[in-house]
């Protein structure tokens, strides 16, 4: 069976993206995160910097926005919020990427734009906020006095973006294969254990349909 889409939602300062980053390499496969980012601005012709606010921002109404900007002058694709367009690219390329083949993607839904792939392989990182805290104090830069205010609003963001998409719950452990805690297994605990677990799926075109289980 070939390697799966391996998708990673993670709680902010979870290392997610570093875990993904160690499995790609350990599978032999690409990586995205905020690469993602950069092919939707290149699509969009717009500078990364004017993306990155808008990219995990709450969906707006498209009838409610092209209401309020109702200008003859402009075109429906205008009248779209950023945020929008953003996502729908985002999408767009998500999917791309995974017919082209196996690859890791951070973030973005991905797990659920994927949710009919059957090579898909869903998992969710999380761990201690007192962990987290010093994670993001030394991977980001994050200083003490921002962190009380940085690691909610980002965590709230996230899930905000994931429930409203999906219409599901972030933290629901059943939208995800794998759940793993990297306070306790580790960055290179966590990414041993997916690559584990991607080894021991089973080749989805085998599945039989009308197997009992007992």
């Amino acid at each position: 069976m070939k390697h799966p889409i391996i998708t990673i939602e993670r709680e902010y300062g979870s290392g997610g993206s570093i875990v993904g980053k160690h499995v790609a390499k350990e599978l032999g496969i690409p990586f995205y995160n905020h690469e993602i980012l950069d092919m939707a601005a290149e699509r969009l012709q717009v500078p990364v910097s004017k993306l990155e606010g808008a990219e995990e921002s709450s969906p707006k109404s498209f009838l409610y926005a092209l209401l309020i900007n109702s200008n003859p002058a402009r075109t429906m694709e205008d009248n779209i919020p950023v945020s929008d367009k953003l996502y729908i690219t985002e999408t767009q390329i998500i999917r791309e990427l995974a017919e082209q083949g196996s690859c890791v993607i951070v973030g973005r839904c991905a797990n659920w734009i994927l949710r009919d792939d059957p090579h898909r392989f869903s998992t969710f990182l999380y761990a201690p906020r007192s962990w987290r805290i010093k994670y993001a104090m030394q991977t980001y830069g994050v200083t003490e006095k921002e962190i009380d205010t940085v690691l909610p609003r980002i965590d709230s963001r996230r899930e905000k973006f994931y429930n409203i998409n999906t219409g599901g719950n972030w933290y629901d452990k059943l939208n995800y294969g794998l759940c793993l805690n990297t306070g306790v297994l580790g960055i290179e605990g966590c990414a041993d254990l997916i690559v584990r677990a991607v080894g021991s799926l089973p080749d989805p075109s085998m599945a039989d349909p009308d197997a009992k289980f007992e």
